[in-house]
């Protein structure tokens, strides 16, 4: 059959009769399901089936529990999830270039793909397309909790439920700041159609918005180059043909065909034509689906800087004006302030979760890492009011839980962040951390060994932990544990206890003692860090050090031989995350659920 598809539409449909869902950036197709016979067809009838074995094996594996239900026709799209919110268009792309088995099997297990389903358009094999769109809605959303299967939208869940969401201000807040693709706006009463005869279904993109130079037309096709200023020359940065209405457009083609210099079939003009362009994104040098908005004739071409485009693109909210964005930060990098906001902008998604509901202390650095420094826990006078202020006794903290806040505090130099193990107004922590602190960053391979010694002594007590790098010199282990499960009086018996252990098996390598002239060069297991309102860095937090480290959340298996905290920074950490997911996914869902049995009997005796 063919798919029902939604029409582009500049603004949101609010009248009373809409729902909203986020617009996914992956390849849109129908799952087949009938029993042993399971099929992913794309919206040009391709057969996807071969391409995603991860899908296939775990609908097989869960079908039995559905059998009353099949053969279904689930509506959806196939993606690799970066978030809850924000899919990775390019790797779903390469994932769909692979034919050989073996190396669709390799990806299926480094990067596994996620169904993403929307709409149910047949169940028992009975056609659903009569029924109203909240009716398949609600039959979709009863599938998944017939077969058990976590409706969360996250990496690790190979099938997963599309919300709707009545509130469109309050889901564009959740598509901005995770730049996701958009809105797809669904008429609540609607049937399902074919193609585009309808006006039912609009989306609405998530344009970023950047300045351009519009320096020549190519009459071949009528694409019009895009370039930016870097340095003393231009750089292209796409092509792009469509956006202003056609009487502007045939202006602007005219002017190029007759004052442009004739270069085959390109007519070019000296870089003085500027323009707001929209875009999707920017991958590998090239704008995605770019689209003129408007034209700047009060503009300068020499405003339009590559740096410029960058910050456009990081898509900062309105509320923040990013100042000195030029001025070094890390001299020995070459990194700027900018480049500070840029980073903790596209991270701010993976790394807000782990300061919700925290107490922060920010270290400020304002002229960059070699210059004054200091720490604050307190909350400026002057901050704004969006940033949530937290009164005890005669002091005020402040929380960190939205973008605007993180960046307001980046924007004011702050680079480093640092939490509690508990969160606001519980006096018990829900985490457990082991600081693994060589002497110097030439000893990190202790910390590496004593990870690993770490990591199968939690394992023997059925304990999941996740584990970073401390972005200076160590190695941090994280035990995400349930609210009010332990005290820190428990919990410091808990880590002197294993702390003592691995002392006790490895003398001559690792040592408990406090004072660094006691070490003799062995790394420190710092159990005593983990107290009531004793802080830690953040994951994804950049660090104070000359070559902008990250505490970087790493996969176990990545803790081994060759590894050293140097390889992670604020330059490369935002694209390994969107290549390889992030570790600390399902963190706090772990911790919810964690077995803490073996734990207990511990402290018993």
């Amino acid at each position: 059959m063919k798919l029902m598809h939604p029409i582009a539409r500049a603004q949101i449909p609010t009248e009373p009769g809409w729902v909203y869902e986020v617009k996914y950036d992956g390849f849109r197709c129908i799952l087949h399901w009938e029993k042993g016979n399971i099929k992913l067809v794309s919206r040009n009838d391709i057969d996807l089936t071969d391409k995603f074995p991860e899908i296939i094996a775990f609908c097989l594996a869960n079908q039995d529990v559905l059998s009353k239900l099949l053969p279904l026709k689930i509506d959806g799209e196939l993606v690799i999830i970066n978030n809850a919110f924000q899919a990775n268009f390019s790797a779903i792309q390469k994932r769909g270039r692979l034919t050989k088995k073996e190396t669709i099997n390799k990806a299926s297990e480094a990067r596994p793909a996620t169904f993403l389903a929307f709409d149910l358009l047949e169940q028992k094999g009975s056609p659903l397309i009569k029924k109203t769109h909240m009716e398949r809605k609600k039959l979709l959303l009863a599938f998944f909790k017939l077969a058990k299967i976590n409706c969360t939208i996250t990496r690790l869940n190979r099938l997963s439920f599309v919300p709707s969401y009545e509130n469109e201000r309050d889901l564009w807040g959740y598509v901005f700041d995770h730049k996701a693709e958009g809105i797809i706006a669904k008429r609540k009463k609607s049937f399902y159609g074919s193609g585009k005869h309808h006006n039912d279904w609009f989306k609405i993109k998530n344009w970023r918005t950047l300045d351009g130079i519009l320096t020549s037309l190519d009459t071949k096709n009528d694409y019009f180059t895009v370039k930016v200023n870097e340095g003393d020359h231009l750089v292209e940065v796409g092509k792009c043909k469509h956006g202003v209405d056609s009487s502007e457009l045939t202006t602007l083609r005219e002017l190029f065909v007759s004052k442009g210099t004739k270069k085959g079939s390109e007519h070019v003009l000296p870089p003085a034509i500027c323009a707001e362009i929209n875009t999707l994104d920017f991958v590998k040098n090239e704008l995605r689906e770019p689209s003129i908005k408007k034209l700047l004739v009060n503009n300068s071409a020499a405003d339009c800087t590559r740096a410029k485009m960058q910050i456009d693109m990081a898509m900062i909210p309105a509320s923040i004006e990013p100042s000195n964005t030029n001025k070094i930060f890390w001299p020995a990098k070459g990194q700027t302030k900018g480049d500070l906001l840029i980073y903790l902008r596209e991270i701010s998604p993976y790394m807000l979760p782990m300061l919700r509901d925290r107490i922060l202390t920010v270290i400020r650095s304002p002229d960059g890492v070699r210059e004054q420094f200091f720490f604050q826990k307190h909350l400026p006078d002057y901050a704004p009011s969006f940033i949530k202020s937290l009164p005890i006794d005669d002091e005020i903290f402040f929380i960190c839980d939205q973008l605007e806040s993180l960046l307001w505090f980046a924007n004011h130099g702050a680079i480093e962040y640092h939490t509690p193990f508990q969160t606001v107004g519980d006096p018990n922590p829900i985490e457990i951390v082991f600081d693994l602190d060589p002497p110097d960053r030439s000893r990190f391979p202790l910390a590496i060994q004593a990870a690993n010694i770490l990591k199968q002594l939690l394992d023997d007590l059925s304990l999941v932990s996740f584990v970073k790098t401390s972005g200076s010199k160590g190695i941090q282990v994280h035990i995400p544990i349930p609210k009010n499960s332990l005290t820190y009086d428990e919990t410091g018996i808990f880590t002197e206890a294993i702390a003592m252990t691995i002392e006790k098996e490895y003398p001559k390598l690792f040592t408990t003692e406090r004072l660094k002239k006691n070490r003799s060069g062995r790394m420190y297991i710092d159990y005593i860090q983990h107290g009531k309102d004793k802080t830690i860095i953040t994951a994804y937090s950049p660090r104070k050090t000359e070559d902008a480290t990250v505490a970087t959340p790493l996969y176990w298996e990545e803790v081994g031989e060759g590894l050293t905290p140097e390889m992670f920074t604020i330059n490369n950490v935002v694209e390994r995350v969107q290549m390889l997911g992030c570790p600390f996914t399902g963190y706090a869902d772990i911790g919810e659920t964690q077995k803490m049995e073996n734990v207990r009997s511990l402290l018993e005796k």
